[in-house]
C-alpha cells in the first residue's frame, strides 16, 4: 500500500480556488483503479494549508492514475509544498 500525505500552501485568497479546482482530480483518483483514498482538504486552523492525503494499492495503480492525463487545471501557485510518498508494510485496527 502507497500513502501519499503531507500539506501544500497557497495565498489564503486562493485556497478556495485551488480546492475548486481540484475537484474533478479527486472524483477521477475515486473512480481509479487502485485508489482507496483521495482528498485535499482546508486546514481549519491554518488559511494557507491545504492537507493532502491519498491511499494507493500499489505503485503501478499510482503511476497509471499520474500518467493518465486529466482536466486541465487553472491552479493557483503554490507558495510552498512538504509532500511525501510512504510505503506501508502492514495495516491493523488501532
Amino acid at each position: 500500500m502507497i500513502i501519499i500525505a503531507g500539506a501544500l500552501r497557497v495565498d489564503a485568497a486562493d485556497r478556495d480556488r485551488y480546492l475548486a479546482a481540484v475537484v474533478d482530480v479527486a472524483r477521477l483518483a475515486r473512480d481509479a483503479p487502485g485508489c482507496l483514498d483521495f482528498i485535499q482538504s482546508p486546514d481549519p486552523l491554518d488559511a494557507e494549508r491545504i492537507q493532502v492525503y491519498e491511499r494507493w494499492e500499489s505503485d503501478e495503480d499510482l503511476l497509471a492514475f499520474r500518467s493518465s492525463g486529466g482536466p486541465d487545471l487553472d491552479l493557483p501557485p503554490l507558495v510552498s509544498a512538504d509532500v511525501r510518498k510512504y510505503r506501508i508494510a502492514g495495516v491493523e485496527a488501532p
